[in-house]
């Protein structure tokens, strides 16, 4: 099983990609974290989402959480303007809907798009080949 003890298996991909990573902390409420947890399990989340996620040319998604603080990690075609990309997932069906309805629990100006929400992380280490 995997999990953060064994790890957790990345796709492969036929094209050239690239990663990004974002964060964004919680309200320090362990009520309010389970239910984040809760409404993120895969049978909870909104079928309208995972594929305005997949409509934009995101290729993978993962969220991590330590304590309040998430990390969002993002894999797309090198080729792929993840701004342009972020811009048009907020027009999609229930993708603003969806934010809202996770504002209650993040630390976030209300009405907030994803991409205002989740702030780019700096990379500051590369084990380089």
């Amino acid at each position: 099983m995997e999990n953060k003890e064994t790890g957790y298996p990345i796709k492969e991909y036929k094209v050239p990609v690239k990663r990004y990573c974002r964060t964004l902390d919680l309200r320090d409420d362990a009520e309010l974290i389970a239910e984040y947890r809760r409404r993120h399990a895969k049978e909870n989340i909104w079928k309208e989402v995972v594929d305005g996620i997949k409509e934009v040319g995101i290729l993978d998604m993962d969220i991590y959480i330590r304590g309040t603080r998430l990390m969002m990690i993002l894999e797309v075609p090198a080729d792929l303007d993840l701004e342009a990309a972020m811009e048009r997932l907020a027009t999609l069906p229930r993708q603003q809907e969806w934010e809202d309805f996770m504002s209650v629990f993040q630390q976030s100006a209300p009405g907030a798009s994803s991409a205002e929400k989740w702030q780019p992380m700096e990379r500051v280490f590369h084990l380089y080949d």
